[in-house]
């Protein structure tokens, strides 16, 4: 018997590496700001920014009234 790992147990390890190594890297400073003119130009659109229609909330059930 070997006292090493399994080729099975690294297996799994070396193919994560292999997939993360052709991952195409780019620097924080240009993901942050991507994410931040991708945000500026979602504003407009964010209920969290410009508010829903008044009387309205995308959280309350539907109601209905059934007439017996």
């Amino acid at each position: 018997m070997s006292s090493g790992p399994s080729v099975n147990a690294l297996q799994c390890p070396v193919e994560q590496l292999m997939l993360e190594a052709g991952v195409e890297r780019i620097k924080v400073s240009q993901a942050a700001a991507e994410l931040q003119q991708y945000c500026m130009q979602k504003a407009c659109k964010d209920a969290l920014l410009v508010g829903g229609p008044a009387g309205s909330s995308p959280f309350w059930e539907p109601r209905s009234c059934a007439v017996l």
